[in-house]
């Protein structure tokens, strides 16, 4: 089981769950899809951050302050460094690139490759799996696309007992995406902010919607 911190009252998710992480903007998305990342990072769980937004430079310096690990087992796949041109390539085995976010064949095979690493040659056998965002791979590609490289995505962490966890920004995109996205998850993590304060709450799993307040 998936511990997902103490943000959630200690309530865990099965091995091979996909979780769509869906709220306004500035809600706090990221930071708290790096905190559960981080819960398993703490035990020696493998952490994967495939992002669309920002380089892997910036998201290995983040993520090891928002979470709060100095040493985690960290795999990068940067879908933006090289489409930019700025910016100098992290060295390192654990660090990927993929051409752009357009690339989902390229994402979907450096994903693959980590996560062999992680069992083959680190030893992982439980990994969590971040990709950031949906809504970055929606202004590149279709929906029908995206739904496509989705459902290999999240097979892939089914099949290899992971946890998966995608951001999105609900209110970038309208109902029917919405509605033909959640059909590829197992349940979701809503975030919203109310009278100032961050709240979040898991709905589709464990029979858990009480909003619970954030960092």
């Amino acid at each position: 089981m998936y511990d997902l911190g103490n943000g959630f009252d200690g309530r865990s998710v099965a091995p091979g769950t996909n979780l769509l992480i869906e709220g306004p903007p500035m809600t706090g998305k990221r930071d708290l899809a790096f905190r559960i990342l981080g819960r398993g990072a703490t035990d020696g769980e493998g952490a994967i951050v495939v992002t669309t937004k920002d380089s892997a430079d910036r998201i290995d310096e983040e993520f090891r302050d928002i979470a709060g690990v100095t040493d985690p087992l960290l795999g990068i796949v940067d879908c933006v460094t090289r489409q930019q041109g700025t910016g100098t390539p992290l060295e390192g085995e654990l660090i990927r690139y993929a051409s752009s976010p357009v690339d989902l064949t390229g994402i979907g095979i450096e994903l693959s490759e980590l996560l062999r690493e992680f069992y083959q040659e680190r030893g992982a056998t439980e990994n969590r799996v971040l990709l950031h965002s949906l809504s970055t791979l929606l202004m590149y590609s279709n929906l029908q696309t995206v739904f496509r490289f989705l459902h290999v995505f999240t097979g892939r962490i089914q099949s290899a007992d992971a946890l998966g966890l995608f951001v999105i920004d609900s209110t970038g995109h309208d109902a029917q995406t919405m509605s033909t996205l959640k059909q590829l998850f197992d349940g979701a993590i809503e975030v919203r902010e109310q009278d100032g304060q961050r709240e979040a709450r898991l709905v589709g799993v464990e029979d858990a919607s009480t909003w619970l307040d954030q960092p």
